[in-house]
């Protein structure tokens, strides 16, 4: 039992993805690709909102995405490890989808469950390769299946790019999707009698830091916006053409 995907993300928490890749995911809808999001946690722990919340955020952002496929690992948020129980956890999704690419959580950042997520993905892509690892979907078996490519989008703390995608085009949806969870970001339409205390993404200073980083990534490239992701494998290239 198998439910085809080209790119399979998966992120730490229910808005990862929006706040560091979505511009690259409704780019690749657009050319006709299918992509999936498996968020790895509920975000239970956040300062802000509720774990339902959380839920409904990421149904509406699903649909601006134009994703058809977001499922939710369950991990305990800020205490999931890479080890041997999450990655049997994982490798089910994996061999479930058959991703061509993985895209996941930065390689090191601020919140320890981004590096972590990171690890986790790597490590779990690798294993669902090897057969005798079983796993079973829905009570069916499952077969081996290993993506290509592994990256990771950028998060908090800054890292120097392996690839930048050009997002100029995508950049007003991807800021539409991360205003969908709005129990988390910046809302100026909110009420100001809320009682929900202020976090470090609450702010309008840091929407203002997701598009510089996005502007300076995009500079980078010689267009207006732009994401950054760095590689598990060296990239490889049959026509230089294609680096254009």
């Amino acid at each position: 039992m198998t439910h085809k995907l080209d790119i399979l993300v998966f992120a730490a928490h229910p808005d990862d993805a929006e706040l560091t890749c979505s511009g690259t995911i409704i780019k690749q809808i657009q050319l006709g690709r299918n992509v999936g999001i498996v968020d790895l946690t509920r975000g239970e722990l956040g300062t802000r909102g509720t774990a339902e919340i959380r839920t409904q955020e990421s149904e509406a952002s699903s649909r601006i995405l134009g994703i058809t496929e977001r499922a939710n690992v369950g991990l305990a948020d800020g205490f999931f490890e890479s080890d041997k129980e999450s990655c049997l956890k994982l490798i089910p999704y994996i061999r479930y989808y058959q991703p061509e690419i993985v895209l996941c959580n930065s390689i090191i950042d601020r919140h320890p469950d981004h590096g972590k997520a990171s690890e986790l993905a790597s490590r779990a892509c690798f294993l669902s390769g090897l057969i005798k690892i079983e796993t079973q979907w829905n009570g069916v078996a499952q077969n081996a299946w290993r993506p290509k490519n592994v990256y990771h989008y950028i998060q908090d703390k800054f890292i120097q790019p392996d690839f930048v995608v050009d997002i100029t085009e995508q950049w007003a949806k991807k800021v539409e999707c991360i205003r969908a969870f709005k129990s988390q970001f910046y809302n100026p339409s909110a009420s100001k009698d809320t009682n929900e205390p202020q976090t470090y993404i609450s702010g309008k200073v840091f929407l203002d830091f997701i598009e510089a980083r996005a502007r300076e990534y995009g500079h980078s490239i010689g267009v207006e916006f732009g994401e950054g992701f760095t590689k598990d494998k060296q990239i490889g290239v049959k026509d230089l053409f294609d680096l254009i």
